[in-house]
């Protein structure tokens, strides 16, 4: 008697339906990733922001301290540099822009050699913050 011995075709990999559930899961996992990302960058733009005044505030209550008890007054709404000349002084040589690469503005109308109000623009998560004179 001859005996065929018979193989059994097992095909193995995966269903165009198995194919489609793993393909959605990814893009919605992307997805979620995606949004998560933006947040996290609007949030670290803000705090940037927020820690940019501070510093400004602070150099500005410096120069109130070495300078004769007057605020520096900007040039055109803008704070280029906070340095006094008597005594010499370089507070902050540099006024950082903000994350977009716009300057902090200080309209003349709200800084002047006795006060100041200054704003973070553009703050993307949360309410606008503006610090004024301490003095």
């Amino acid at each position: 008697m001859y005996l065929m011995s018979h193989k059994k075709n097992k095909q193995t990999g995966f269903t165009l339906i198995e194919l489609l559930v793993v393909i959605g899961i990814i893009a919605v996992l992307t997805s979620i990733s995606i949004v998560s990302y933006n947040t996290a960058e609007k949030k670290a733009r803000d705090a940037k922001r927020l820690g940019d005044i501070k510093d400004i505030q602070n150099a500005l209550e410096q120069y109130y301290a070495i300078c004769g008890n007057s605020y520096p007054t900007p040039v055109s709404n803008r704070i280029n540099a906070i340095i006094c000349t008597n005594p010499s002084a370089g507070i902050m040589v540099t006024v950082p822009f903000d994350p977009q690469n716009t300057p902090y503005s200080c309209p003349t109308t709200l800084c002047t050699g006795n006060a100041y109000r200054l704003c973070a623009g553009g703050i993307e998560v949360g309410p606008t913050v503006c610090v004024t004179n301490k003095q």
